[in-house]
């Protein structure tokens, strides 16, 4: 297959430019690379032919492979030496006027048909593009670290970007081995912006005094199914990297309360506790590992009172089951005996207000998250209200703990903790396709091969009902009185009519 660009620049060889260069030259391009530290160019050279012959050894590159593409990754000693490629990819700090001021020094040098590119993660394509007398030849083509392994790029055009460098940008990227997606210009992308909900969310939780970080963290993989928790992501990334990604796409959005950050990562991040980075963030760490506490066992119960359902429950028919399956004495009345406990399982609503809808006692109450169909999760989550006697706590954790599977009890959360964090994953998502940032596919392939989730987000919804969904977030926006929690259009749209999610409008 013929290279697409056959000389391609460079320009800032930290991490990100490294593994655009590696890409590049193992794509067949002849790859010159730029920093404004000569050093930095030549510890980037040696690396990646290090690299290289590490896959040489593991038979994943053959010798001629790997000979050509050390051929094709040259230093060069200064920005003029760029000036015959066509295509130059700006991977430098994340200033809106450095990377204004390159692209005005590489317009001078580069020929009049040579694409720039540039890797921002959160600037404006758009803004970096002002200024210039070609703006239509700018365009976004952000990769995500480590470059070779993450195998998703997002190609953003500008206000002025030509769609013909998009489509070469696609091509490729596809010819790198990446997946591309198109969106457009605006703040966070396709990737960033989706990737608000699981954090910002989680740190609202935790805000809460609902549950700790590893608490947190345990639920979200066990019920949903998440490779890493919330915090286990940040610490990993680094808050010095994620919390201005949350401020800026906040600010750009100008405060939309849905990508509200919290002063648990501002305050981490000004004490410089990042995260592994710098061995401690929401965990400590030895030796590269998290230092996590033992789950408490179950307690131990000497005898389990009767339990009465809430008529209103969510699956109910299939928690009646399940108690019955774990040994409950269940009642059947129209109402609790007066040694029940009582066992409700609300959709956005918080123990404690559907303990006072219902007039239930809310010291024998105590709720369970059903959102997900028990056989699907690894974890039951049980919340107590501020009035639950700790006898019918501890009653509840026995019980629901009786055939091995782990529970977690936390305390009232509007939601619990899956509902919340799955229903504003699917809400954002949502919009971002009322928006038109991209489609609903492509959304689904980034937010798959770049935040690594068990589903896309809108599959998410697909799974658990848009209706369901909407149920959380309208109860939700009734607990906090916060817009946050306003349904997309999108979502209320397709819900309403028992629309599937990922289907585009005609």
């Amino acid at each position: 297959m013929e290279t697409r660009y056959k000389i391609a620049g460079v320009a800032g060889a930290g991490a990100m430019g490294r593994g655009i260069a590696q890409i590049a030259a193992q794509a067949g391009s002849m790859v010159r690379l730029y920093d404004t530290q000569p050093a930095a160019v030549q510890r980037a050279i040696q690396e990646l032919h290090a690299q290289w012959d590490r896959l040489l050894e593991k038979g994943r590159m053959d010798a001629a492979a790997v000979a050509a593409a050390k051929q094709r990754l040259q230093p060069a000693e200064n920005l003029q030496q760029l000036a015959d490629c066509d295509l130059v990819v700006e991977a430098i700090i994340e200033r809106l006027d450095a990377k204004q001021a390159l692209f005005a020094e590489l317009e001078k040098i580069v020929g009049p048909d040579a694409v720039l590119a540039t890797n921002t993660s959160s600037l404006s394509v758009t803004a970096i593009a002002a200024g210039m007398h070609r703006p239509q030849r700018v365009a976004g083509f952000h990769f995500f670290n480590p470059v070779p392994l993450m195998k998703v790029v997002e190609v953003i055009a500008g206000l002025k970007t030509d769609p013909s460098v998009c489509e070469g940008l696609v091509a490729y990227a596809k010819q790198m081995g990446h997946t591309p997606v198109q969106a457009q210009d605006t703040p966070g992308f396709v990737i960033n912006h989706a990737g608000r909900g699981y954090n910002t969310e989680a740190l609202r939780i935790a805000g809460e005094g609902v549950a700790d970080f590893a608490t947190i963290d345990r639920i979200l993989r066990d019920q949903v199914g998440f490779r890493l928790g919330p915090f286990e992501l940040m610490d990993l990334t680094g808050l010095d990297v994620s919390h201005p990604v949350m401020e800026s796409v906040y600010r750009q959005y100008y405060d939309e309360p849905r990508y509200r950050p919290t002063v648990i990562t501002a305050q981490r991040l000004a004490g410089n506790v990042l995260g592994r980075k710098t061995g401690e963030g929401f965990y400590r760490y030895a030796d590269g590992k998290a230092q996590v506490a033992a789950e408490a066992p179950a307690p131990k119960v000497d005898e389990i009172p009767p339990v009465w359902v809430s008529t209103r429950a969510a699956r109910r028919a299939e928690l009646y089951q399940l108690l019955k399956d774990l040994g409950a004495k269940v009642e059947t009345g129209q109402s609790p005996s007066g040694q029940a406990l009582t066992i409700v399982a609300p959709l956005g609503f918080d123990v404690t207000t559907v303990a006072v809808v219902e007039r239930l006692d809310p010291a024998r109450t105590v709720g369970i998250d059903l959102l997900i169909e028990d056989a699907a999760t690894r974890r039951r989550v049980l919340a107590t209200n501020p009035a639950t006697r700790a006898d019918m706590r501890d009653a509840a954790h026995a019980l629901f703990a009786r055939d091995g599977k782990p529970v977690t009890v936390i305390r009232d959360s509007a939601g619990f903790v899956t509902q919340r964090v799955v229903a504003t994953i699917v809400n954002i998502a949502s919009d971002i396709c009322q928006q038109r940032i991209c489609t609903p596919q492509d959304l689904e392939t980034a937010v798959t091969l770049g935040l690594g989730y068990p589903l896309g987000p809108l599959a998410m919804g697909n799974r658990w009902g848009p209706t369901n969904i909407l149920e959380v977030l309208f109860n939700m926006q009734t607990v906090y009185g916060d817009p946050r929690y306003r349904p997309s259009p999108w979502l209320r749209r397709r819900g309403a009519i028992g629309l599937s999610l990922l289907q585009e409008e005609t």
